[in-house]
């Protein structure tokens, strides 16, 4: 019998206040870690759909174009977009398509960043194309 996998695919309420209440200072990094729906599927933004079905990583390129200048324009910047696959050290059963690596100048330009509302604009894409994801913020450490 298979178990239902739960997906994660936008941050809670509660995974947000946590966020927002570390008080970090200085640049955050942000690990993006994306599965992609085999087709998009565009039942929660239609006025985006394209006239064809296409694939989630496909609707993730959508995504991703709409999102760099709005990104820029905040102070952010791309580290790394690269292929995932499986795990070298984690679970055997849970592999990624894709890997981002996004800097934001502080948690004050993220916040200004996903809040914007030419940026939300084009968010239908990101859920079209994900199955599932990760996010994982990140602040530098010096050891």
């Amino acid at each position: 019998m298979m178990q239902d996998m739960q997906t994660y695919l936008e941050p809670t309420q509660e995974s947000g206040r946590d966020f927002f209440m570390r008080a970090t200072t200085g640049p955050v990094v942000m690990l993006n870690l994306l599965r992609f729906r085999p087709v998009a599927d565009y039942s929660a933004a239609p006025h985006l759909a394209p006239e064809k079905p296409i694939s989630g990583e496909a609707a993730y390129r959508l995504y991703f174009e709409h999102t760099q200048p709005h990104l820029e324009a905040s102070g952010g910047k791309v580290l790394f977009l690269g292929r995932g696959g499986k795990y070298l050290i984690g679970p055997a059963s849970e592999e990624w398509d894709m890997v981002l690596l996004v800097k934001q100048a502080s948690t004050a330009s993220f916040l200004a960043f996903a809040s914007n509302e030419a940026y939300l604009a084009g968010i239908g894409h990101r859920t079209a194309a994900l199955a599932d994801s990760r996010l994982l913020p990140m602040v530098a450490e010096i050891l």
